[in-house]
Order: structure tokens, then C-alpha cells, then sequence
């Protein structure tokens, strides 16, 4: 098995927010930090492009990422992750990639979605 090396240098900085959850009448809401509340951590960002898109007659652009990173346990598919230079705010789909399951690296997709009515 071929040992698993990053593509790109981990030279993005960028933010993680973890949700809080609050029940609120009866409904857990999820409520997540602002961002010079999250953790910072390094990694690899690169983007490909947006997907535009019309709904309902709202027009939208879905930008898509991926992530690389050193192995973090905290940052789950309920999470959200912010480039620190920018403060764009993506979410995690779904469930990050331990990659070769050694806790060393981790990979993930993540999702920005933007819209104007």
C-alpha cells in the first residue's frame, strides 16, 4: 500500500466552528461561534469553480471545495469551516476522510452556498 502524501503544502489558514446545540421550544437548534471564536488550523484549500443554479425562482451559486489537513478529531459533518483571510464561511459534507485510517490526515468537501433574490 502506497503511503498517502498531501498534494498541496498546508499553507491555507483557516477557521473551524463547531456547532453549540440549544433546544429552543421543544427544537435543537444548532448555533455556531463567530468566527474570531473558532480554531484555527492549517491546510489545503482548493476550490473548483461554482455551480450556478435556480430554485423556486432564486438564483444561486454553489461553490464547492476540498480540504486537507492534518487529522482532527473535532471537526465533524455538522461543523463549519471559514478561510480566515476572507472570513467565507463553508460547511462540511458529510463525514471528513480519516485517510488510511492512521490519524495523521484528514480530507473533506465542503460547500458554500450563495444567493440573491
Amino acid at each position: 500500500m502506497a503511503e498517502f502524501k498531501p498534494a498541496l503544502p498546508y499553507t491555507a489558514s483557516l477557521v473551524l466552528l463547531i456547532p453549540r446545540y440549544r433546544t429552543i421550544k421543544g427544537v435543537p437548534q444548532k448555533e455556531y461561534p463567530k468566527l474570531e471564536d473558532g480554531l484555527c488550523f492549517n491546510g489545503s484549500f482548493k476550490t473548483y469553480g461554482g455551480t450556478e443554479a435556480v430554485h423556486n425562482g432564486v438564483y444561486s451559486v454553489l461553490d464547492t471545495g476540498s480540504i486537507e489537513t492534518w487529522y482532527r478529531p473535532d471537526i465533524k459533518g455538522d461543523c463549519r469551516v471559514a478561510l480566515a483571510q476572507t472570513g467565507a464561511v463553508y460547511e462540511v459534507i458529510g463525514e471528513p476522510e480519516n485517510i488510511n485510517m492512521r490519524n495523521q490526515y484528514m480530507k473533506f468537501k465542503v460547500q458554500r452556498v450563495k444567493g440573491g433574490g
